[in-house]
C-alpha cells in the first residue's frame, strides 16, 4: 500500500513538472479551458441552488450557459486576470476575480432583464457569477498549493528549516507571504510583545507571547527566528536580539523602516545579526548647524580619505555641499574607491555636481609635498584622518609608524597655521591614553603638537576628537570573527577579559564633523561611546545567533570553539579616553571636553627635532627614548639599543 502511495505521489510530481514546463500559449488555453469548464459547472450549481433540482440540459439552462461564457471571457480578458501568473496567487488576485465577476453579475442582470427567457429566474443573474467566483478562487487556491507549495517541497534537496517571526505586525505578515516562496523554510508561529495576540493566529499559524524563549525554540524544535520588527526602536532591537543571545538559534533581522527602500518586507531584506543589533543606543539627531559651520561653501581637506573614517568623512562632507573637497591619500587603489564613488554620486544626482573633487595621491610625511597641497588648495578647513593605526604592525615598525604619525600631523598642522587654514581637526584614539603601545603613544604626542600650536593661536582653530574602536573598519575584529564562524572556528581572541568601546563608522565620523565646529583652540574632544563590551562576550554571541553553540569545557560537543591566543605586544585589556578627571559637557550631548596638560611649544620641539634626526639616521632606540620623555604615561615595550628598523 505505502509502495503504491509512493508511485502514486511521484506520478503528480512528474505531472505537475511537466504542466510547469509547458509554454506560455499552452498553459493559458489549459486555464481558460479549465475557467470555462468551471463557468458551465457554476450554471448547474447555480439552477439547483434557486431551484432544488438538477436540470442540465433544458432550454432555460443552455440558455444561461451560452451567456455566461459569452460574457465570461471578454471581460476576464479585459481586467487582465490570464495575465497573473496562477502559482503566485495571492489575495490581490483574489479580489481582482470577485471584482471581474461582480461586472460578470451586472451583465447578466441587464441582458436577462432586457429579454426575458421562460425559465431563468432573476436571481441565476446573481447566483451564477457568485458560485463562479467561488469555484475560480478554490481552483486558484488549488493550483498555488499543488504547483508552487507542494512542488516546491518535494523538489527541495537541503534541510527544512523550522522558522520563528518576531513580530506579529505588517511587516511580519508581508514576510510570511515571502516565506511561502521559500521551499527550505517552513514558519512555526510568530512570537509577539502584545499579550492580547497570544494564542492568536495569522493565517492559521499560531501567535505565541514573548516569554521563555528558550522552551518554545526547544518545542518547536526552531532553526531560525527572523526579527520582524523595523519600527522598533535601537534600544529595544537589542532587548529583543539579547534575549536570543544564549539560545542556539540562527537570528535574522529586517533592517529599519528608514533603510527599507518602498516600505515592502520581503526574505530579501533580511540580513545577519550585526554587532551594531547589540549596541543599544538610538542615534541622536545631528545639530546642523554644526555640520554646516565648517563645511558648507568651503574648501575642505581630508587626510587619509581612503581609511575607514577618512573616507566616511569624505561621504558626509560632500553631502553638506562644501566648494571643494580634497583627497589626500597615499594609497591608490583606496584613493580611487572613494574618488570614483563621489563622482558617480555626482553623476546620479545625490551629490552636488558643483563641488570640486581633487584626488591627491600623496606621503604626508614629505615636507615638500605638504607645503605644495596646502599652497595649491589654501584650504578652509582640514580633517586630518591619516596615520598608521594597526598595532601590531607599527609596534614592529616603529620608525615608519612615527614618521607618518607624529612628523606627518607636525607638517600637516604647520601647513595649516602658515596658510591660514579656519579649523584643523585631528582625528585621535583612546589608545593615546595611558598607552601600552607605539601607536598610542604616537597620536598622543600628536595631540600635544596641536595642543602647543594652538597656544596664543588666533587664526587656526586646532582641536582633535578622541574615540575608541569603529565597527566594519579594517582589522576590526567583527569581520574577522563573522569569517571564522563561517568556516567553523575556532574564533580567536587575545584574552577573554579584553574589553573595547565599539561606534559605528558613520555616527563617529558625523560626531568628528560637529565637535571640531566646537573647537576654540587645542580642544580635546571625546565622543561618548556608550559602555565598554567585551569582546569574549561579543564572540559567543555572535556564535549563538548564527545559530551554532560554544565548544568548551561544560559543553564538549559544541560547535565553534574560542580559543585565547595572548595579548599581542602592546595590547591593553582596557581602553580609557580621559587622561584625567577634567571632563565637560558640551552642546552635543555625545560630545564631551577635556583640559590636559600641555607641554610648552619651544621644550616641545627641542625633543621633536632630536626625534627627527634619529628617525632619520634609523635610530630606532634613540626614538624611543624622546617617545618615553615627550609622553610619561607610555608604559609599553621599547627597543634599548639602536638599530636600523
Amino acid at each position: 500500500m505505502t509502495d503504491l502511495l509512493h508511485r502514486a505521489e511521484l506520478r503528480l510530481i512528474n505531472m505537475l513538472k511537466r504542466l510547469v514546463g509547458l509554454n506560455r500559449t499552452t498553459k493559458f488555453g489549459l486555464l481558460v479551458l479549465s475557467d470555462a469548464t468551471l463557468c458551465v459547472v457554476s450554471v448547474w450549481i447555480a439552477f439547483s441552488l434557486r431551484l432544488g433540482v438538477w436540470d442540465l440540459w433544458s432550454p432555460a439552462t443552455v440558455t444561461v450557459i451560452f451567456a455566461s461564457l459569452a460574457i465570461w471571457l471578454p471581460i476576464f480578458l479585459t481586467r487582465g486576470i490570464y495575465r497573473s501568473v496562477v502559482r503566485f496567487s495571492g489575495a490581490r488576485t483574489m479580489v481582482d476575480i470577485v471584482i471581474a465577476c461582480l461586472l460578470m453579475s451586472l451583465a447578466l442582470s441587464a441582458l436577462f432583464i432586457i429579454n426575458v427567457v421562460p425559465g431563468v429566474p432573476r436571481t441565476i443573474s446573481v447566483l451564477q457569477p457568485m458560485v463562479f467566483a467561488a469555484l475560480l478562487v478554490i481552483s486558484r487556491l488549488f493550483a498555488r498549493y499543488a504547483l508552487f507549495d507542494l512542488l516546491n517541497q518535494r523538489n527541495f534537496n537541503g534541510s527544512l528549516n523550522n522558522a520563528l517571526i518576531f513580530g506579529a505586525g505588517s511587516a511580519g505578515r508581508q514576510l510570511a507571504l515571502s516565506l511561502m516562496h521559500e521551499p527550505g523554510m517552513i514558519l512555526r508561529g510568530y512570537i509577539d510583545d502584545d499579550v492580547r495576540l497570544a494564542g492568536q493566529k495569522l493565517d492559521g499559524i499560531k501567535i505565541y507571547q514573548n516569554k521563555d524563549l528558550d522552551q518554545l525554540v526547544t518545542r518547536l524544535e526552531i532553526d531560525t527566528v527572523l526579527l520582524a520588527v523595523p519600527g522598533a526602536s535601537r534600544q529595544r532591537r537589542t532587548q529583543i536580539v539579547r534575549s536570543f543571545s544564549e539560545i542556539p538559534v540562527h537570528v535574522l533581522t529586517l533592517p529599519t523602516i528608514s533603510n527599507l527602500v518602498d516600505g515592502t518586507v520581503s526574505t530579501d531584506n533580511l540580513r545577519e545579526i550585526e554587532i551594531i543589533d547589540l549596541l543599544g543606543r538610538d542615534p541622536v539627531p545631528p545639530n546642523h548647524l554644526l555640520l554646516h559651520r565648517t563645511i558648507g561653501d568651503r574648501r575642505v581637506m581630508v587626510t587619509g580619505a581612503g581609511g575607514s573614517i577618512g573616507s566616511e568623512l569624505c561621504r558626509q562632507i560632500a553631502a553638506l555641499k562644501p566648494t571643494a573637497i580634497i583627497l589626500v591619500e597615499m594609497t591608490e587603489h583606496a584613493l580611487y574607491l572613494i574618488e570614483n564613488e563621489l563622482r558617480e554620486a555626482q553623476h546620479v544626482g545625490t551629490l552636488d555636481p558643483a563641488t570640486l573633487i581633487s584626488a591627491e595621491l600623496a606621503n604626508i610625511s614629505d615636507p615638500l609635498t605638504v607645503r605644495r597641497l596646502f599652497d595649491r588648495w589654501r584650504p578652509d578647513t582640514v580633517f586630518h584622518a591619516a596615520a598608521y593605526k594597526h598595532v601590531p604592525l607599527v609596534e614592529e615598525n616603529v620608525i615608519a609608524g612615527l614618521l607618518n604619525n607624529i612628523f606627518g600631523t607636525l607638517r600637516c598642522a604647520l601647513e595649516a597655521k602658515r596658510v591660514g587654514v579656519d579649523h584643523f581637526i585631528l582625528v585621535s584614539t583612546d589608545k593615546a591614553v595611558r598607552p601600552t603601545n607605539v601607536m598610542g603613544a604616537s597620536k598622543r604626542v600628536c595631540e600635544l603638537v596641536l595642543q602647543g600650536l594652538a597656544a596664543g593661536e588666533r587664526k587656526t582653530h586646532f582641536a582633535m576628537v578622541r574615540f575608541g574602536n569603529v565597527l566594519g573598519s579594517s582589522g576590526s575584529v567583527v569581520p574577522r570573527f563573522q569569517r571564522q564562524i563561517k568556516e567553523g572556528g575556532p574564533v580567536t581572541l587575545t584574552h577573554r577579559d579584553v574589553t573595547r568601546y565599539f561606534m559605528t563608522i558613520p555616527e563617529a565620523a558625523e560626531l568628528v564633523i560637529q565637535a571640531g565646529a566646537m573647537a576654540k583652540g587645542g580642544d580635546v574632544f571625546l565622543l561618548d561611546m556608550g559602555k565598554p563590551i567585551r569582546i569574549h562576550d561579543m564572540a559567543s554571541t555572535m556564535i549563538h545567533l548564527s545559530g551554532l553553540t560554544v565548544r568548551n569545557n561544560d559543553n564538549p560537543d559544541g560547535d565553534i570553539e574560542i580559543r585565547e591566543v595572548g595579548l599581542r605586544k602592546g595590547e591593553k585589556l582596557y581602553e580609557e579616553l580621559l587622561i584625567g578627571n577634567s571632563a565637560q559637557p558640551t552642546s552635543h550631548p555625545r560630545i564631551m571636553r577635556a583640559l590636559e596638560q600641555r607641554l610648552l611649544w619651544d621644550d616641545l620641539m627641542e625633543q621633536l627635532d632630536v626625534m627627527e634626526t634619529a628617525l632619520g639616521g634609523g635610530d630606532r632606540s634613540k626614538a624611543l627614548e624622546i617617545l618615553c620623555a615627550l609622553v610619561p604615561e607610555y608604559s609599553g615595550p621599547h627597543a634599548v639599543r639602536s638599530e636600523v628598523a
